[in-house]
């Protein structure tokens, strides 16, 4: 058997729970499992550890249901600013390295897995992989297990890769790792942590109703599952109804919570993710980044409860230098000069209301499309309510561009990547029902409903979205367009293979 990366992906995919799974949990109403953690520990036993020996990477829990990953990113960025630096009276002893964990990929699986904010390589991921795959089968082997090398004796995907992630930063010896939950907080995967630095909670909403329930109480009651007795925790501002549940939970568990003001020094800088937005999320990273910085013996940092307090030139660095693909991104397109992408990923019915913000702000004026731009809309939504997302999405931009008739092409496709090839292994999901992507039953019932609310735009519904970036630029032609790119991640995910790999195969060939 192969054990190089194309190898530990494909055995990663074995790991997928299908969709008649994921389907018959979510229709139980059983909702998240309250034995995950007790599970997720006897997995991190069988690798050979106990949770309290991840205390040691100096962890950084991060929930939320918005700007989680992008929160994580900026204090990953701001991190490896700063613990380079000799300025820490514990400096000589703690390692400088920084860890991301965050979920899902776009592209690569590994980008889950970074250390000073790059994927680790591939030949990495596949030593550390199979590291983990051998620890779990031996142990298979050792408890008598009937069949150690089949699926059973391995945890799903997430758990696999929360196992993978942390086994990999202990053996880089990771001074600090930032772990961003994958679903909720109190069940979740990567909550085995004793006694992290710090955690916090981003901005809260209504996402993943049959896990964590449909109220933002019942929400805010798992994400606060990840506070720990005596670990400062911050949060965004929240609803008045979650702020209460986060505070009760933060006191019922000798926390100091604090909800972060929105710094005003970060007006005037320059964030490197788009989007107005993205100041609470960068706000929130510089508190929780002071408070851990002290924590390892630093000097000299921002006050976060005093909204006018200065931030260092290492914090003003990070956060202007993050990167994070899908995310308020905009590119020019390398064969249609005057075609540019907007690609947002929107998968809550407000986040999907802030990338249509964003777009709003970003795209050229006037406000209704000319003769010589074409604006077209490309979304996929397969498992959550895809047409009330689209509706939103619609409104938001009506409102903001004011105009009833926000794009001419409306393109809805499936997240299946090529028309041949179809997924490429990174980007495989077995959680979709199949039957509805084969007969594009989501995609038709989108175009349906986007024709209801503007009938003037004229829908296109394709199989894969590598038909739909070659649509778009088909209509838009020789002319100047404007593209949006919205919905699931695993989309962007996929417009961003698709368009990358074009740019990558140019770049091959100018340099035979």
């Amino acid at each position: 058997m192969a054990r190089d990366y194309n190898a530990a992906v494909e055995a990663l995919n074995t790991l997928q729970s299908n969709f008649s799974i994921v389907d018959a949990i979510r229709k139980s109403g059983k909702g998240m499992n309250t034995n995950a953690i007790p599970e997720m520990i006897e997995w991190v036993r069988r690798i050979g550890y106990e949770p309290s020996d991840f205390d040691q990477l100096n962890p950084i829990h991060v929930a939320g249901t918005k700007g989680k990953g992008s929160t994580s990113s900026f204090i990953s960025s701001i991190l490896a600013q700063y613990l380079p630096q000799k300025a820490s009276i514990h400096a000589e002893r703690i390692p400088t390295s920084v860890g991301l964990y965050t979920s899902p990929h776009l592209r690569f699986v590994r980008e889950r897995i970074q250390i000073n904010n790059a994927p680790i390589p591939e030949e990495v991921f596949a030593k550390y992989f199979f590291a983990i795959w051998d620890r779990l089968e031996a142990s298979a082997v050792a408890a008598g297990h009937a069949n150690p090398k089949s699926t059973e004796t391995k945890p799903v995907y997430f758990r696999f890769l929360t196992l993978m992630a942390l086994h990999a930063y202990m053996f880089e010896r990771v001074g600090t790792a930032v772990l961003e939950c994958g679903i909720g907080g109190e069940y979740d995967s990567t909550n085995i942590l004793v006694h992290p630095s710090v955690t916090a909670v981003t901005s809260l909403g209504i996402d993943h109703t049959a896990m964590l329930g449909d109220t933002l109480e019942s929400i805010a009651w798992h994400k606060a599952g990840i506070f720990k007795e005596g670990v400062p925790a911050f949060t965004a501002p929240q609803a008045e109804v979650a702020m209460k549940v986060l505070q009760q939970r933060a006191t019922e568990k000798g926390v100091k919570l604090v909800q972060v003001p929105k710094y005003a020094a970060l007006e005037s800088v320059k964030l490197g993710l788009h989007g107005d937005f993205q100041r609470v999320n960068a706000s929130v990273a510089v508190a929780v980044c002071a408070s851990h910085l002290q924590r390892l013996g630093y000097s000299n940092l921002p006050d976060p409860d005093n909204n006018d307090t200065i931030i260092p030139p290492e914090f003003i660095t990070g956060l202007e230098r993050v990167h994070l693909g899908g995310r308020c991104e905009t590119r020019t397109d390398t064969r249609q000069p005057d075609l540019i992408w907007y690609i947002d990923g929107g998968h809550t019915l407000e986040s999907i209301e802030l990338a249509a913000r964003w777009f709003a702000s970003a795209v050229s004026q006037p406000s209704t499309p000319s003769a010589f731009s074409t604006r077209i809309l490309i979304f996929n939504q397969q498992t959550r309510d895809a047409s009330s997302l689209a509706r939103r999405l619609h409104d938001t931009l009506a409102s903001a561009l004011d105009s009833a008739h926000p794009f001419q092409h409306a393109i809805f496709c499936t997240n299946t990547t090529y028309k041949d090839a179809g997924f490429k292994a990174d980007l495989v999901s077995i959680n979709a029902n199949k039957e509805d992507v084969d007969s594009l039953k989501v995609q038709r019932a989108l175009a349906e409903s986007w024709d209801g609310v503007d009938a003037e735009a004229k829908v296109h519904v394709l199989g894969t979205i590598e038909e739909a970036v070659a649509r778009a630029r088909e209509l838009v032609g020789s002319g100047k367009g404007e593209v949006l790119v919205t919905g699931s991640l695993h989309l962007v995910g996929g417009v961003l293979e698709v368009l990358e790999s074009e740019g990558e195969a140019v770049t091959k060939d100018s340099t035979l």
